[in-house]
């Protein structure tokens, strides 16, 4: 039973992966289009938190609470963490990629720059 619920945290965490990385796509393109929406206080607001949180996790050495917790899943069904399912397998290898802890503290730091620097650059407006 333990499976489809790790294999749901996976999608999930896909997701937000989604989110972070796309938003910050869509906020470009949007500004260069036009798009009024990437300009909203809220999605800006959780978008930028959202970044915030892979940093700072990145940066005190935490390891993702959905990682975890969908890790727990995994060997709680017997099996040894990530492993298992077709959805497991593939989005897994879609998320999971191995190198120095370094790179990704560089890569999520850089990134956040960027989401910083859009924000003053393609300021978000708030509804009045």
């Amino acid at each position: 039973m333990e499976q489809p619920f790790a294999d749901a945290i996976l999608v999930v965490h896909l997701i937000f992966i989604v989110f972070v990385v796309g938003g910050q796509v869509c906020i470009l393109v949007g500004a260069a289009t036009g798009w009024g929406w990437v300009r909203s206080f809220g999605f800006r607001l959780a978008h930028l938190l959202a970044v915030g949180f892979v940093v700072l996790e990145s940066w005190v050495g935490v390891i993702c609470p959905l990682t975890l917790w969908e890790d727990a899943l995994r060997r709680a069904a017997g099996g040894g963490g990530y492993g298992g399912t077709f959805i497991g397998y593939w989005v897994g290898r879609l998320i999971y990629y191995r190198a120095p802890d370094w790179v990704f503290t560089l890569t999520y730091t850089l990134f956040a720059l960027i989401v910083l620097g859009s924000w003053f650059m393609v300021r978000p407006r708030r509804r009045r």
